[in-house]
């Protein structure tokens, strides 16, 4: 069920959610023969409903793949674009130090693909957004010139 069964530290993971976006997470490693799985999440149940996109209380957290979910798919889509920097010398400190820190999700500008962009390549990106954008932007601007808004 896995399109890809060999993980490497540092591939980017994509955990399909509902038809417009999934949850990414970049893949740690073992601990005890379990895979571990560092991901950008909601932190506690009352911020999980995030009012208007945002959630203050976040962080990134290291789960087993298995907590997060069955089914995913290693996404490492910026290979040919960006080339992925070492697990060990940047993005495991990253990781261990971004744990220790509150950060705010932000579904528009930092939401779990950025967070596991920005991680693997050094470069925040969000093709979900960007998808969501591209339907969005026409629809604003024609709005915009036709002063309806």
């Amino acid at each position: 069920h896995n399109s890809h069964p060999k993980l490497y530290p540092g591939d980017i993971l994509e955990f399909p959610g509902n038809k417009y976006f999934s949850h990414f997470g970049v893949y740690y490693g073992e601990r005890d023969g379990v895979p571990y799985v560092a991901h950008l999440t909601t932190r506690d149940s009352d911020t999980k409903l995030l009012l208007f996109g945002r959630a203050l209380n976040s962080s990134v957290k290291l789960d087993p793949i298995d907590v997060i979910g069955k089914k995913f798919k290693v996404r490492n889509y910026l290979d040919d674009k960006h080339p992925p920097r070492d697990f060990y010398s940047h993005i495991k400190q990253e990781i261990d130090e971004a744990m220790t820190k509150p950060i705010t999700f932000d579904i528009l500008f930092n939401n779990s693909e950025h967070q596991a962009t920005m991680l693997r390549y050094g470069v925040k990106k969000s093709d979900q957004i960007e998808k969501v954008y591209s339907k969005i932007v026409p629809t604003w601007k024609e709005l915009f010139e036709k002063k309806k808004v």
